[in-house]
């Protein structure tokens, strides 16, 4: 898990904190490998019973959180991981999720059939890794790149420099400022 990950988002300036999918869905899968974890160990019967069924209803509850967020999450999470996933059913996906459905998100950009216009959108979208994969992606266009090497949010020029869908000229740029910052860290 990236530190990015672990991004939470203030809601509407409330104070309030919200959590996203991705966040939810790490705490589902770790009570899930603790859930595991419980088989085959020698715990009298009736703790046993009762740590798995707290254990099953914290799962549950996290499963809940998760259609919260976007409802039938699981299936969505499913179609996005199918072999048969095309372009556009990412496209429309992208579309109806709410922004905090940052794993849902992330994971439509880093699929090799996301179109141009999908890692357009998600370019835009506020979480870090998202606009990181977006910037490695061998089918964003030279638009989505060109905008996401002015980011000052993060420094993703330098992955648009290596995307090979660059434009030429602006490659050039990203490169020789790479190369500068190589010579200023080398002399000091």
């Amino acid at each position: 898990m990236r530190r990015s990950d672990l991004v939470q988002h203030n809601e509407r300036g409330k104070g309030a904190t919200t959590r996203t999918s991705q966040i939810v869905f790490g705490e589902r899968q770790h009570l899930l490998r603790v859930l595991d974890s419980l088989d085959g160990t020698d715990l009298p019967i009736a703790r046993l019973q009762q740590e798995q069924r707290i254990l099953e209803e914290l799962i549950h509850a996290r499963t809940r959180d998760l259609n919260q967020i976007n409802t039938a999450w699981d299936e969505k999470i499913g179609l996005v991981l199918s072999a048969d996933a095309k372009p556009e059913m990412l496209e429309k996906l992208v579309k109806q999720a709410p922004a905090e459905d940052f794993y849902l998100l992330r994971l439509i950009s880093e699929h090799p059939r996301a179109n141009a216009k999908t890692l357009h959108k998600l370019a835009k979208h506020s979480y870090g890794a998202i606009r990181e994969n977006v910037a490695r992606h061998p089918n964003a266009d030279a638009t989505t790149l060109t905008w996401l090497s002015k980011d000052r949010s993060q420094p993703l020029w330098y992955l648009v420099a290596f995307n090979p869908n660059t434009p030429t000229s602006l490659q050039r740029r990203l490169r020789d400022r790479l190369k500068r910052l190589g010579e200023n860290q080398a002399s000091k």
